[in-house]
C-alpha cells in the first residue's frame, strides 16, 4: 500500500494487517451497515498491474478469456487468464487508462501473474509494471451511492461494467447500488473525506461479503488451477467471450460450452457456525462416498453471525443431497437464491 494513503487511512482510525484495512474499530457494526446502509472500503486487498505498449492489446487478445478490444474509455471488462487445461490463474477487473490496460487482481497474485504475463512478452512491445501503489481504488456500495459520486464526478456510467473517467478518477458501475473509483493516490484522501461524510468507512472483509452476495468469485492463491471458468459463473457474469481467438485453455473452455456437460456449479451458501471458512476448503456431500463433492471457492464473514460463501459444487449433490464443510459431519451449507440466474 502507498505509504502516505497507509498514513492516511490510519489517521481516520483504519486498523491495518499486511497492508489491507481489517476494520474501522467495529467491524459488527461495519456489516450490518454494508446489509443495510452505504458503505465507503479501501480496496488494497486488490492490487493492479498496468500493462502497456503499442502491442498491448494484441498481447492481452492471445491470453486472456474476453475480448480485450471492448476494454475502452467508457467500458471495464471480467476476464481471466487460465492454464493450458483451462483452469482459472487469477480473475481480474480490466479498465484503461492513458497509459495502458490495468489488471485488478488480488494483491497476493500480482507479482505471480506478472512473471506468468512476462514469460510471453519476447519480442513484443509490452510492458508489465506492478503499479498497485500508484493506484488507489475505493469501494462504495449502499442506496446513497449513486447519489453521493453524482454529486461529486457528476455524469455516471449507467451499466454494469461501464466506466466514465475525469481528470481526478475513473468511476465503474458493478451492479445496481456498487461502484468502484479508481484514482491516483494524491486525489484519494480528497475523495474518501467527501463520501464518508455520508458514508460508512468499512474494512476489507465487508468488499468481500459484498462480492460474494453479488457472486462474483475471486481466485485466490489456495484454488488457482481448480475451476474452468464455467464452474465459477464466469460466462454467466460476462468473463468468457466464446467468439474471439485462442487463448491459453481456450479448447477446453469452449468443449465445455458447447459439447461437454458441466458437472460442477458455483453456488451461493450460509454457514451458521462451526469452523471459519477458507478458499480451497473441501466440501462433502452423502452421494460422494467420503470424497469430496466441491470446493470453497470465497468465504466472509455475514452480517448477523456466521458465514456466507461461494461453493463450488457437484450440481448433483448441490440439486438432491446436503453439503458438508470439511467433513461429512461438518457444518451444512444453506444455500441461498442465487443473486442471478443460472443456466
Amino acid at each position: 500500500m502507498n505509504l502516505t494513503w497507509q498514513q492516511f487511512l490510519q489517521q481516520q482510525g483504519a486498523v491495518l494487517d499486511g497492508g489491507v484495512v481489517q476494520h474501522f474499530g467495529d467491524l459488527p457494526s461495519e456489516l450490518f451497515a454494508a446489509q443495510n446502509n452505504t458503505v465507503l472500503c479501501d480496496l488494497s486487498q486488490f492490487g493492479v498491474l498496468r500493462v502497456s505498449g503499442e502491442e498491448a492489446q494484441s498481447f492481452l487478445q492471445n491470453l486472456l478469456s474476453n475480448d480485450i478490444r471492448e476494454v475502452a474509455s467508457n467500458r471495464a471488462q471480467l476476464s481471466s487468464l487460465n492454464d493450458p487445461k483451462g483452469r482459472m490463474l487469477a480473475t481480474m477487473l480490466i479498465w484503461r487508462d492513458d497509459s495502458g490496460y490495468l489488471l485488478q487482481l488480488p494483491r497476493p497474485l500480482c507479482e505471480t501473474i506478472r512473471k506468468k504475463l512476462s514469460m510471453y512478452v519476447l519480442r513484443a512491445k509490452v510492458k508489465i509494471a506492478d503499479a498497485s501503489d500508484e493506484i488507489v481504488a475505493l469501494g462504495l456500495s449502499g442506496p446513497a451511492a449513486q447519489e453521493l459520486l453524482s454529486r461529486l464526478f457528476g455524469e455516471l456510467p449507467q451499466t454494469p461494467n461501464s466506466l466514465t473517467a475525469t481528470g481526478e478518477a475513473c468511476v465503474i458501475r458493478l451492479g445496481d447500488t456498487r461502484f468502484q473509483i479508481a484514482t491516483a493516490a494524491q486525489y484519494a484522501p480528497t475523495i474518501w473525506q467527501t463520501l464518508a461524510q455520508h458514508a460508512h468507512p468499512a474494512g476489507s472483509a465487508c468488499w468481500d461479503w459484498l462480492n460474494i452476495r453479488a457472486g462474483v468469485p475471486v481466485i485466490l492463491p489456495p484454488t488457482q488451477e481448480q475451476f474452468v471458468p464455467q464452474m465459477a459463473n464466469f460466462e454467466v457474469i460476462g468473463g468468457v467471450n466464446f467468439k474471439k481467438g485462442c487463448y491459453p485453455g481456450q479448447e477446453i473452455v469452449a468443449r465445455m460450452q458447447y459439447l461437454g456437460k458441466l458437472k460442477r456449479r458455483m453456488y451461493l451458501a450460509h454457514i451458521d457456525g462451526g469452523a471459519v471458512p477458507q478458499p480451497g476448503d473441501a466440501l462433502f456431500s452423502g452421494d460422494m462416498e467420503g470424497q469430496s463433492s466441491g470446493m470453497v471457492a470465497n468465504a466472509a464473514t455475514a452480517p448477523g453471525g456466521g458465514y456466507d460463501v461461494l461453493a463450488v459444487v457437484q450440481i448433483a449433490s448441490h440439486d438432491a443431497h446436503q453439503v458438508h464443510l470439511g467433513s461429512p459431519a461438518g457444518a451444512r451449507l444453506q444455500f441461498q437464491p442465487p443473486p442471478y440466474p443460472l443456466p
